[in-house]
């Protein structure tokens, strides 16, 4: 079964509200240990987030030219004049649900060069966790005993008898020799193997009963 964010979320949820200091927010990052703030309004849910990046605007401002004429430098020296979180923020916030597959968030963090994510509640959409880089890693500490039943049971749902089976697991590495009943079930075995959590790679010597994807030669 496919890990969720809930799984291996911190329960703290490190936020800020709208009007927390430049200072509160730079408290929050030494306290926790966080690159980033997670902003939330009135009722809890986050509107956006203020980065190490963001804080950052405040020193090279300083020595900024005088007067700026691109769109983007703008809004960068209007948010480094800001002096609070509502100014200092980045909109909006990307975030997770406790019920997010661990693979999507990971994706979701490498598209967006995101090294943590508020989890909301789908329900409520108020924040109830933070999920950083170092929790979606934790799927790769699943015991060898727990991938090897997960792979017995992929193996069922694919008509192949885990009994047929050898299958050892060594950080995270799947080795599978053996048989299965046809050749039509090596391609999806060992994609369904490859996707469970934990699984770094697999490496198959499996021989098949069965070769159904053998074309015969045409009639003359």
């Amino acid at each position: 079964m496919a890990l969720e964010v809930k799984d291996v979320m911190g329960k703290v949820a490190v936020a800020a509200r709208m009007d927390a200091s430049f200072a509160d927010l730079t408290g929050i990052m030494k306290r926790y240990g966080v690159g980033a703030v997670t902003v939330i309004d009135e009722s809890g849910r986050p509107v956006g987030v203020v980065s190490e990046d963001d804080l950052l605007l405040k020193v090279t401002a300083r020595r900024g030219p005088r007067f700026i004429r691109l769109p983007k430098r703008w809004a960068e020296h209007r948010k480094a004049a800001g002096m609070t979180a509502r100014d200092l923020m980045t909109s909006p916030a990307i975030t997770v649900a406790g019920e997010t597959p661990v693979d999507e968030a990971a994706r979701l963090m490498h598209s967006g060069h995101i090294k943590q994510l508020p989890v909301v509640d789908r329900a409520t959409g108020r924040i109830v966790g933070t999920v950083h880089q170092g929790d979606l890693l934790k799927v790769f500490e699943r015991s060898a005993e727990d991938i090897t039943r997960e792979i017995e049971i992929v193996a069922r749902v694919l008509d192949a008898d885990p009994a047929e089976l050898r299958i050892s697991v060594e950080a995270g590495v799947v080795r599978l020799r053996g048989w299965i009943p046809r050749h039509s079930q090596l391609l999806p075995l060992l994609e369904a193997v490859r996707d469970i959590d934990g699984v770094v790679d697999v490496k198959a010597d499996l021989a098949f009963v069965f070769d159904d994807l053998l074309v015969p030669p045409p009639l003359l």
